[in-house]
């Protein structure tokens, strides 16, 4: 995500978040893992969504073996 994205999402300006990295390096770095924590979530919700279709294929008979 580019700075300027960045600081969009967190309704702040490119300036204020430049301040951040340099004054509270401890600041950014917390909410770059807020993000990265958000997307793993993400995607284990999904990988959870594909694992129960398949439970639910399993289920019904519809699963095919090879």
């Amino acid at each position: 995500m580019k700075r300027e994205e960045l600081a969009e999402l967190l309704n702040v300006s490119r300036n204020t978040l430049a301040n951040w990295e340099k004054e509270k390096p401890e600041l950014v770095r917390l909410i770059n893992q807020g993000f990265a924590l958000d997307e793993s979530i993400e995607a284990t919700e999904k990988h959870l969504e594909n694992l129960k279709a398949i439970k639910a294929k399993a289920s019904s008979g519809k699963f095919k073996l090879k």
